[in-house]
């Protein structure tokens, strides 16, 4: 097993680049158990100052269901030892389908101590890496192409310290755009007086 460079993760590079979109808002959102304040809202609201805790026994689950087939590239979820401690997760599964009944196994992520330096070993074919912050799951079919799903669900089945709820912070779920994207980077250098005071939103 090889081990790639330290590499910093950032979910929001390739959506600004057009590359993907984000498409977790066009899913309902669902929760095994989780203490009040701490759910879905925390889970989707963009700040890593906030989490999702679960509150029962483990596997804690996120349910993630797309009212139309949906084409899924790239998983990321922020996670944070320093902070979380022993509600890290230390293995999450990944499952697709088309509902409950038929969920299949993709992914097996292992994570030792996700945080400034966090290591995440892929038991599956793909390659290990060092991510920094977040966690990139890539979602891929033994043809290396993102997968046509109706359903995501994220099982956390252990955390360090053998803790028994979880913490997770963020999730972004990506979707590679048909044809080619636009770039927002070409659109934010303007010449003239006349366009750079509508380059930001007042």
């Amino acid at each position: 097993m090889t081990t790639k460079q330290s590499q910093e993760v950032d979910p929001v590079k390739n959506e600004r680049m057009g590359n993907v979109r984000e498409v977790g808002s066009q899913a309902i959102w669902s929760l095994s158990s989780c203490k009040p304040g701490f759910g879905v809202e925390q889970l989707r609201d963009d700040r890593t100052d906030t989490y999702w805790q679960s509150d029962g026994q483990l596997p804690h689950l996120v349910n993630i269901q797309f009212q139309r087939k949906t084409t899924v590239s790239d998983i990321f979820i922020y996670s944070e030892y320093k902070l979380d401690e022993s509600y890290t997760p230390s293995r999450i599964s990944i499952r697709i389908g088309t509902h409950f009944n038929d969920l299949q196994e993709i992914e097996v992520v292992m994570l030792t101590e996700p945080t400034g330096m966090g290591v995440v070993f892929y038991l599956s074919s793909f390659s290990n890496t060092i991510c920094i912050g977040w966690v990139h799951i890539p979602i891929k079919d033994v043809h290396d192409k993102p997968i046509r799903m109706f359903m995501i669900q994220i099982a956390v089945t252990s955390n360090h310290q053998n803790g028994r709820d979880t913490h997770m912070r963020q999730i972004k779920i990506h979707s590679p755009t048909e044809g080619r994207g636009i770039s927002m980077d070409n659109f934010a250098n303007f010449s003239s007086l006349e366009f750079v005071k509508y380059a930001t939103i007042r």
